[in-house]
């Protein structure tokens, strides 16, 4: 199972934030945006075995895409470097994802929930733009801005990310996807593609050290931008015919289904029915 946390100028938070790593984590990503502190020297100290990448572009988005890029484990979560989200939570994740979810989304507004951060401008904000999301997609979101998630990684080309080797942009800007929305973009998608979504309750934390980059009106258009774009996305895809992601993971795994369990082993060749059968009435440590 492979963890994905994006890094600027985080290195006061990192003890914390890999102290809590349940033992189930074996792959651990840190995505790095040109920190200017000791963040990739802290995080190579605390585990020795941390994976560190240097995101393409500018943005938490692009920073994402990098991790997931960089993933190798069955499983891919997502969290923050700033203490906020709770990595000792990861378990409640992966078991519903064992339990039959393609991706689980944290939520601070459902049973087993909480923030200590939020505001209550931020709260209002968030029920709006849930309540627009949910309208327009049929979902049941109660919290679509946490950026606590959890998926397979075999899902991950249903999120359509931004190419990670596309360059910068001459303005040294972002390529749509590379900024915050990327949050709302992959909670939408993954409805969109028909995948099983699942949410968790999860206690968001104050961030330990530094301060963070959000803000609550630019942030709050940014996001409800995001939710129309996808909207008419999603629309298009399917004026076009395009079979939702979702589809073909399940013709997949029919297939896979269909090929049996395991295959036949090549050894088998070398015997004859007969010495099977003499070798199948051996005792396991017979020579």
């Amino acid at each position: 199972m492979s963890v994905v946390i994006p890094t600027l100028n985080e290195e006061r938070n990192l003890p914390h934030v890999f102290e809590r790593l349940p033992a189930l984590v074996t792959e651990v990503i840190v995505v790095d945006g040109g920190s200017v502190d000791r963040t990739v020297e802290v995080a190579r100290a605390l585990r020795p075995g941390v994976k560190v990448v240097q995101q393409t572009r500018r943005g938490k988005g692009n920073a994402l895409a990098c991790g997931f890029a960089a993933c190798t484990g069955d499983i891919i979560v997502m969290i923050d470097a700033d203490g906020s989200t709770d990595p000792a939570e990861i378990p409640y994740f992966v078991a519903k994802l064992t339990g039959g979810d393609q991706f689980v989304k944290g939520t601070r507004f459902a049973e087993g929930g909480y923030s200590h951060d939020i505001t209550r401008l931020r709260k209002l904000g968030n029920d709006g733009l849930n309540l627009v999301v949910n309208t327009l997609f049929r979902t049941r979101f109660t919290d679509l801005c946490y950026g606590y998630n959890a998926f397979w990684r075999e899902v991950v080309p249903a999120l359509d990310l931004p190419d990670i080797s596309l360059p910068r942009p001459r303005d040294d800007g972002k390529l749509w996807g590379d900024g915050f929305e990327i949050e709302t973009m992959i909670n939408i998608r993954a409805v969109a593609e028909r995948l099983r979504v699942g949410e968790v309750g999860s206690t968001e934390h104050r961030r330990i050290h530094g301060q963070s980059n959000l803000n609550t009106f630019r942030d709050g258009f940014r996001v409800l931008r995001t939710i129309f774009s996808e909207y008419a996305r999603a629309r298009r895809r399917r004026k076009a015919g395009l079979e939702p992601f979702a589809a073909a993971l399940a013709r997949n795994a029919a297939a896979r289904r269909a090929q049996g369990p395991h295959p036949v082993d090549p050894r088998r060749s070398r015997f004859s029915t007969q010495e099977l059968r003499i070798l199948s009435t051996r005792a396991p440590y017979d020579d």
